[in-house]
């Protein structure tokens, strides 16, 4: 790993455990175990160093999801299954330290634009997941459900990280529920 990447991955988790005002260039080196000097050298500015912190994220989310997606491009797939899926991705996903400082750079995007097109591209990639797994289940209109997939799965994680247990309606029902009612209404035999 490179020292930009260290410094980088050093501030997620820093951001992570302290926030975006618990980060300090002393607690960026002391966890990336890198000289001041280094640090200034690659990141002149706060603003910067959050950025691509969260480009790196994006770029990791990506990754990660894109395998995911590959995954789940099997035809034949029902909603249910499909649903069922999710379910077990998200209740085995960690909830720790870089799903919070994901979560303070969503929110510090909010109040700096210049990290708005990290936070799109982290957003761009669960759209991508979300709208790969709606094909291969041959969902109508697939692209106008994917955002609303994507906030239903980030709000049941979110609720899921700041209570430290699981929504009373599991994901796989929530997601099951949502593409049901965006099914066309078919008229009974």
């Amino acid at each position: 790993m490179s020292t930009r990447e260290a410094i980088l991955r050093a501030a997620l988790r820093v951001i992570g455990e302290q926030g975006v005002a618990g980060l300090t260039n002393r607690r960026i080196v002391a966890e990336a175990g890198v000289s001041l000097g280094s640090l200034t050298y690659h990141f002149p500015s706060q603003p910067e160093l959050l950025r691509q912190a969260m480009l790196l994220f994006a770029e990791d989310e990506a990754v990660r999801l894109g395998g995911l997606a590959e995954a789940h491009r099997a035809e034949g797939m029902t909603v249910e299954a499909a649903a069922a899926a999710v379910d077990t991705v998200l209740a085995n996903l960690p909830l720790g330290i870089a799903e919070i400082a994901s979560l303070e750079l969503f929110l510090q995007a909010g109040r700096d634009p210049g990290l708005r097109d990290a936070t799109a591209r982290c957003f761009a990639a669960y759209d991508e997941l979300a709208l790969t797994i709606l094909r291969a289940l041959d969902i109508p209109d697939p692209e106008r459900l994917a955002g609303p997939a994507v906030a239903l799965v980030t709000g049941l994680q979110l609720r899921r990280l700041a209570t430290g247990a699981p929504p009373a309606t599991p994901a796989a029902d929530a997601l099951t529920i949502l593409v049901r009612g965006a099914e066309p209404h078919r008229p009974r035999e």
